[in-house]
């Protein structure tokens, strides 16, 4: 079982978030408000081993050489403390714009992984399959000075799971649906899975979207419009039912995937899914839909200045699966 202290996160898609008026703000300023929003948040946090990433980098539409770069310059800038988050994605736009079939969906990503998964050793790679051009011999650099960490995102399929513990990754379940104690078989099939391929135990991170206000009340009705937005754009596509407010109270109670109410509910909720799962790391993505930049500014200051105690409080009261001694 992990016995890593617990770590709380933070990141966000960029959605496109709203001024003081209500009125959409451009692509270009949402940008800038994140940079605002990651620079609070390491604030809010008082620490010096802020970890830095994406929320997922959807390597079946990327290169993984491009992707290695990127991430290996970024570990160089901050002392080795970048890392990366490889998955699928919940979109598909990102195929056709790159020139992708979807047919190669599942090809795509497991030659992919397999060639990231070379190249993190920083040794020269031979390689070849039928999703991008071979490599031999090929010396990738920047070199890091401790290796690059490296996640792989699932969304709930027992062979991503399997996948993921056989090529020795950091494990996210990116929970976004149901109760997070219904993904215990997965977390449990992980660590099984480790141990027969005779893989040392790896962390388990959940992603999941939420927002903290000062009550309760008031988290729900700032979250609701964008939540409500967001889902109902994608669910038009999908011919998803229309969300509604019912959906979403569903969403934000006890059973649901959602983690919106006071900084003593989002702590509560954090603390049953660190007893359900064991996980060391909860991330929590911020921005589900077009809500307002100051909400969110204060949201991420609440989340670090008082969830984060509370959370540490909630679990050094009771045994945890993960025996989490504090919270960076």
């Amino acid at each position: 079982m992990d016995a890593r202290p617990l770590e709380l996160g933070l990141d966000t898609f960029g959605d496109i978030s709203r001024g003081p008026d209500g009125s959409l703000l451009s692509d270009a300023q949402t940008i800038r408000n994140v940079v605002d929003q990651a620079v609070l948040a390491a604030a809010a946090a008082r620490t010096k081993n802020i970890h830095l990433g994406t929320a997922v980098t959807v390597l079946s539409s990327d290169d993984p050489v491009r992707v290695y770069e990127r991430f290996a310059t970024l570990d160089a800038v901050s002392n080795g403390r970048a890392e990366v988050i490889l998955g699928r994605g919940s979109f598909i736009e990102s195929f056709p714009l790159f020139g992708y079939d979807l047919a190669d969906y599942e090809q795509l990503f497991e030659e992919k992984l397999e060639l990231f998964s070379h190249l993190l050793t920083e040794k020269p790679v031979t390689w070849s399959g039928r999703t991008r051009a071979a490599l031999q011999d090929a010396d990738v650099y920047p070199k890091t000075e401790t290796g690059l960490t490296a996640w792989v995102g699932v969304g709930g399929s027992p062979e991503s799971v399997v996948r993921t513990a056989r090529y020795g990754y950091g494990l996210v379940l990116a929970i976004i649906g149901g109760s997070a104690a219904r993904f215990r078989p997965y977390a449990d099939l992980y660590r099984r899975s480790l141990q027969e391929l005779g893989k040392p135990q790896m962390p388990i991170s959940v992603h999941s979207p939420g927002h903290v206000a000062e009550t309760d009340e008031q988290a729900w009705d700032e979250a609701f419009e964008g939540v409500a937005e967001l889902n109902n754009t994608i669910g038009r596509e999908r011919g998803w039912p229309e969300y509604n407010r019912m959906r979403f109270q569903h969403d934000a109670g006890p059973e649901g995937s959602m983690y919106v109410g006071s900084p003593e509910t989002v702590a509560r909720k954090i603390a049953a899914t660190v007893r359900a799962l064991g996980n060391s790391r909860f991330q929590m993505k911020i921005a589900s839909g077009s809500i307002s930049h100051d909400r969110l500014m204060s949201s991420i200051e609440l989340y670090g200045t008082r969830v984060r105690p509370l959370v540490e409080e909630m679990l050094a009261e009771t045994s945890t699966p993960v025996d989490a001694p504090g919270i960076r």
